[in-house]
């Protein structure tokens, strides 16, 4: 019963689509709009009911979507990811051995088989993908709001000297000029105070508990404190943001360090060790050397060239951006 109502569904999709192309309607539905354009929606649509035995291998996903400032349900991911994989790995079982056939002259079987291994891998590295993908923008929300705690809280700390109240502050830093990840946060402190009717108390303890820093933690909660004591909330923040600016400053030499560590991988990985292979495989080649495996030395060149070369280095730009201070 439910596979049908599945397909029904797919159906439907596939006979507006065609009816949008051939003009026979001007403008989609509101609902029909929210399926185009958001994939997560579609895809909790197709799968939503489905997919509740998986739900437990994700069981630690939730909290780091709660964490990460990913708009987007628990459930709704985790079919967006199932969704996504399956594509990726039926595109992949697809092309991986027509190109081999058609641009390597690669055997049939070999080219099946390399097919199958690679859907594989695409299966596992879409899942993973996917599940890291929050992980990672938590993490990175983290060392934004962190490199900018030093100015925020200077900035926080005149206006509190000014004798603005806690709910006018956050008002400030939600509508800067300059995008900043501490003005989202604000923006959200904010909404929960006109929107939801709490009071800044309460919207900075939500904060509090939603933030992946755990130092933005410590000074919200530093925050909630002076208010509900009633002290100086101006000497507080002065006094944090010089805290700040020396770990800041620790903080830019360990980087420095760092840096010239990962310069030294580089060249050793990305620029030696991929040119002492591609000579070692140019003369097997001239040599007439044999087969690895079911892969030629100029089936593995092209392979290095156009996909370990690159794919290196994506890796490398991914881990400099994860530990690269933003000011």
């Amino acid at each position: 019963m439910s596979e049908n109502k599945v397909l029904e569904k797919v159906k439907k999709l596939v006979i507006r689509i065609k009816a949008l192309f051939k003009g026979k309607i001007e403008a989609p539905s509101k609902e029909f709009s929210i399926e185009l354009n958001k994939p997560h929606s579609l895809a909790f649509q197709l799968l939503g009911g489905r997919i509740d035995r998986v739900l437990p291998l994700f069981r630690d996903l939730d909290q780091s979507l709660y964490k990460s400032g990913i708009k987007v349900n628990f459930k709704a991911y985790v079919s967006l990811t199932v969704f996504s994989a399956i594509l990726v790995t039926t595109a992949t079982v697809v092309l991986v051995p027509s190109l081999l056939i058609l641009a390597f002259h690669t055997p049939f079987l070999p080219a099946l088989l390399y097919g199958c291994g690679g859907g594989l891998f695409a299966f596992a590295f879409s899942i993973m993908g996917f599940y890291f993908y929050p992980i990672y923008r938590a993490d990175k929300l983290k060392r934004e709001l962190e490199d900018e705690l030093p100015f925020t809280t200077g900035y926080m700390a005149i206006l509190a000297s000014a004798r603005v109240s806690p709910e006018k502050i956050f008002y400030t830093l939600s509508n800067m000029s300059v995008p900043l990840a501490i003005s989202y946060e604000a923006r959200d402190v904010v909404r929960n105070i006109n929107l939801f009717g709490l009071d800044v108390i309460s919207a900075l303890e939500e904060a509090s508990r939603r933030s992946p820093s755990e130092v933005f933690r410590e000074t919200l909660e530093g925050f909630i404190s002076i208010i509900h004591s009633g002290g100086n909330l101006a000497a507080y923040l002065r006094e944090k943001s010089k805290q700040f600016m020396k770990l800041k400053r620790i903080s830019l030499k360990k980087f420095s360090d760092t840096l010239s560590i990962l310069s030294e991988f580089y060249i050793s990985i990305l620029l030696t060790g991929p040119l002492l292979f591609v000579i070692m495989l140019a003369v097997i080649s001239m040599l007439g050397g044999g087969f690895l495996g079911f892969l030629s030395s100029e089936l593995l060149l092209n392979l290095l060239t156009y996909i370990g070369i690159p794919v290196g280095a994506i890796i490398f730009l991914i881990i400099l951006d994860a530990i690269s201070p933003r000011w």
